[in-house]
């Protein structure tokens, strides 16, 4: 099977099966794991990048096809998908060559009279790339920016709405290629840091220190993250510098209890187990038995420190009566729309739906209304989301207040960045009386 026949067939899964993308791409590069790196690259760039810019590569189709994208057969509308975008944004690939291998793919799928359109659109694409024409800034800027920035029209105006004038960056930096973070196990030795960190490096990966916490990296040029040194041995998490901060603004200390009420996959458990150095503990908790298998294979990575972290399945919906005011920190990261971390999963912008963020920001209170209970007295509680949605964020920061004894302490917000996702956090001291 030729990369074009894997990134085709990847494509269809996702845009067209409803498939989750990280998901889909997950298991195509693990079957494919025999190929060369640069074989892989490309096939992971081009599948990423076409859901990334769907909707400004399904408006540049129409504007040159007299049939729709939205009227087309689903796989030729994937193929001229791929195709299109090849041409505009791989400057490596030939236009021709782009062309004539949509169109082979086209006959060999069975759809060998669609052929010529398939050919003369991507040719016409490829002849006017210079001059495409965006809608009309002044005369609809929100349009504009949905098409511009490839995002869903009503995020656009939520995020005009909500942040104004930082809203285009916002989009902007959802398109921004980010490297891979990680953080590294404080509870390491700065000489075991230092070494593994200069054996990532010698393994020809990029590593650059992060300025907003000592113990995050960037890596960049990786191929395999599970084959790096120091993986194995838990001596680094892949987690995303707003994820660390949810940890770092708690306060966790030596000798604390922790309660993670959806912690799958585990980074912040893990953080927090980190930050008690030995003395205390954490618990883990997530809804299913798949969610708690990722947790726990995080713990199984990282070494001698079962007896201080344990994995346990359980809705957070459902008071839990023996975890009532045992927890020094309660971490309450709860399942949210995910408008932050878009840049890195593109195709929630396209799942997620207005009303479908009413329905999630109820469900984060219906959580609170039970978690909380587990904080005690003089405790503290961390609410987080990866989201951008007043609903999810700071209506929900005041309703929590106001239904809940707690005083609000600290609220951070991280805006989507070259460095970060976008998050949204509050820390909370229970009253003591």
């Amino acid at each position: 099977m030729t990369d074009r026949e894997i990134i085709l067939d990847s494509l269809m899964e996702i845009l067209e099966k409803g498939q989750y993308s990280h998901l889909v791409l997950r298991s195509v590069l693990q079957k494919y794991d025999y190929l060369p790196k640069q074989q892989r690259s490309f096939i992971k760039r081009t599948c990423e990048g076409t859901i990334e810019n769907k909707i400004y590569i399904d408006y540049v189709i129409d504007s040159f096809a007299k049939t729709k994208t939205p009227k087309m057969k689903p796989l030729i509308r994937t193929l001229l998908r791929m195709g299109t975008y090849q041409i505009l944004f791989l400057d490596a690939v030939p236009d021709a060559a782009v062309c004539n291998e949509c169109v082979k793919l086209a006959t060999k799928r069975g759809f060998g009279p669609l052929k010529g359109f398939v050919n003369g659109i991507l040719r016409t694409i490829s002849r006017n790339k210079e001059q495409i024409a965006l809608p009309d800034r002044e005369k609809e800027p929100l349009r504009y920016l949905s098409v511009r920035y490839s995002m869903p029209l009503w995020i656009v105006e939520l995020w005009q709405a909500q942040y104004g004038s930082k809203a285009e960056d916002m989009l902007k930096a959802q398109l921004e290629k980010r490297p891979l973070t990680i953080r590294v196990n404080e509870a390491m030795s700065k000489e075991a840091q230092s070494k593994m960190l200069s054996q990532i490096a010698e393994a020809g990966v990029k590593v650059t220190q992060s300025n907003q916490l000592p113990y995050a990296y960037y890596l960049e040029q990786v191929d395999h993250i599970d084959a790096l040194p120091g993986y194995a041995q838990g001596g680094f998490f892949m987690q995303d510098i707003g994820s660390m901060q949810v940890v770092e603004l708690s306060g966790i200390k030596p000798g604390d209890t922790v309660i993670d009420v959806c912690a799958a996959p585990g980074g912040k458990a893990m953080h927090a187990l980190a930050k008690l150095h030995g003395k205390g503990s954490v618990q883990a908790r997530d809804l299913t038995e798949n969610k708690v298998s990722l947790i726990e294979e995080n713990i199984a990575r990282c070494a001698g420190a079962a007896d201080a972290i344990e994995a346990l399945v359980w809705d957070a919906r459902v008071l839990d009566p023996q975890a009532v005011e045992k927890a020094d920190v309660v971490i309450a990261d709860l399942p949210c729309s995910g408008l932050g971390v878009i840049g890195r999963k593109s195709d929630i912008k396209y799942r997620m739906t207005p009303e479908q963020v009413a329905d999630i920001a109820a469900l984060q209170r219906e959580i609170l209304s039970v978690v909380w209970q587990y904080v005690k007295p003089g405790g503290i509680l961390m609410y987080s989301t990866c989201t951008l949605t007043k609903a999810e964020n700071q209506d929900n920061r005041d309703w929590f207040l106001e239904n809940c004894p707690f005083t609000l302490l600290e609220e951070k917000e991280l805006l989507p960045s070259a460095e970060t996702d976008g998050f949204y956090m509050i820390k909370c001291r229970r009253n003591k009386a």
